[in-house]
């Protein structure tokens, strides 16, 4: 049996969920009804998962969130709130809650949310107690990578790589298909160096005409009729922080000189002015495309890349790492249920097992849209392969019949 710790300091509350899920015969309850008790019964003994009121009063749920965080217990946390309260469950996500539950109770939803929360702890332990690999826990910021759930041994190295290189301050190229969300993993670089108060400043070379481009990234004193426009750019805004240049590969060759020779000396001209400018900016950058490819080495300046490729991070496309779907899945519908309020459940077995068939040309940011699609058109409950977009299914099933066409039962079919 699993054993659950409800704390909750209205009685009839804890007495409902003990007698219910006592009668599930697969989970023991224990209740604490003064949640300033709650740090004691925890040193002394363990539990699969904690069902936690969020309104309490002296220890409330957010404290016992803080409590279990600061003292590393590894046990998936449980929020109840009450109805309305969806700013809080959105604060307990940030804090570490693995999901949260609306008063009052709806039974099927809570034995589905204990049931996932259970099966994420063993899992957890799982890849912990692998020897000689690498684990999220090791990291010494886990948090600043949250956006980046995975169990993919080589995801999960690079982000101990990500890491160390976020400790100094070489510039660092990432590379990855499009919607491997890039700009994320350049904030969690952010969010762990030393940097982390100063700006993140992001921009598109992509997006941004290559006539406007040095004035809007260089800043400038004059504007294209010369009248006098002083302005700082894109470079300048970020001072004492990092830029992100996206698309980089985008740049023209003088701007990729200009760009280097910044690298080089922290040093840099607005358009127009031939007053040396310094600053202090870690730049990280970004393209599409594999940089030392012979088809792609076109769009890149060697001397650029030579200064770029200290540190280089290539981000996997989701085709390398089915397994990840599932669990980035589970992560993009509790961040889609608690901003639309909607108490989606969890998935239907069928609807992963399609996801996982599919090839995603537009990588994580395409299955956070397929997931936002389904609850939108779904009601309350689990979502089902009928909300998935009909284009994602009839792609699938399409593969589906190339595949069973390519395999001919004699030589007649052959011929």
């Amino acid at each position: 049996m699993y054993k659950v710790l409800i704390v909750d300091d209205d009685v009839a509350v804890t007495n409902y969920l003990m007698v219910f899920l006592a009668q599930t015969e697969e989970y023991e309850s224990t209740v604490v009804n003064e949640s300033r008790d709650v740090q004691e019964v925890l040193r002394r003994e363990s539990f699969d998962v904690l069902l936690v009121d969020m309104d309490m009063p002296l220890v409330s749920g957010m404290d016992i969130l803080k409590l279990v965080r600061d003292d590393e217990i590894a046990t998936p946390v449980v929020i109840l709130t009450g109805v309305g309260d969806v700013d809080l469950a959105v604060n307990a996500m940030k804090l570490g809650a693995f999901d949260y539950l609306s008063k009052p109770v709806e039974e099927e939803h809570l034995l589905d949310v204990l049931a996932n929360a259970i099966k994420h702890k063993s899992t957890q332990h799982s890849i912990r107690s692998l020897p000689g690999e690498l684990v999220r826990e090791d990291l010494s910021d886990e948090g600043a990578f949250d956006q980046f759930p995975t169990l993919d041994p080589d995801m999960i190295r690079l982000l101990h790589e990500v890491e160390k290189m976020a400790a100094s301050d070489l510039p660092i190229f990432i590379w990855g298909e499009r919607g491997t969300m890039k700009e994320l993993l350049a904030h969690a670089i952010h969010n762990t160096s030393s940097r982390r108060n100063g700006p993140f400043v992001e921009i598109d070379c992509e997006a941004i005409s290559p006539e406007k481009f040095p004035a809007d990234f260089f800043g400038q004193v004059q504007d294209w009729s010369g009248t006098h426009d002083e302005r700082p750019g894109f470079l300048e805004s970020a001072e004492g922080g990092t830029l992100f240049i996206e698309n980089i590969d985008c740049l023209s060759f003088p701007m990729q000189m200009r760009l280097k020779r910044f690298i080089k000396s922290n040093e840099f001209y607005r358009e127009k002015s031939t007053t040396i400018k310094k600053v202090d900016v870690r730049l990280i950058a970004a393209s599409q495309h594999d940089p030392l490819s012979e088809k792609n080495a076109e769009g890149f300046s060697k001397d650029l890349l030579y200064h770029l490729m200290v540190n280089s991070i290539r981000i996997p496309s989701l085709r390398e790492r089915v397994n990840d779907i599932p669990l980035l899945a589970e992560h993009f519908l509790k961040m889609i249920s608690v901003r639309t309020g909607k108490a989606i459940s969890g998935f239907e077995p069928e609807y992963l097992e399609l996801l996982k068939r599919y090839d995603f040309p537009y990588n994580r940011m395409e299955l956070l849209n397929i997931i936002e699609a389904s609850v939108i058109s779904s009601d309350e409950g689990k979502l089902t392969v009928d909300s998935i977009p009909s284009y994602v299914r009839k792609k699938v099933d399409a593969g589906a019949k190339v595949e069973s066409d390519l395999e001919p039962k004699n030589l007649n079919e052959i011929e």
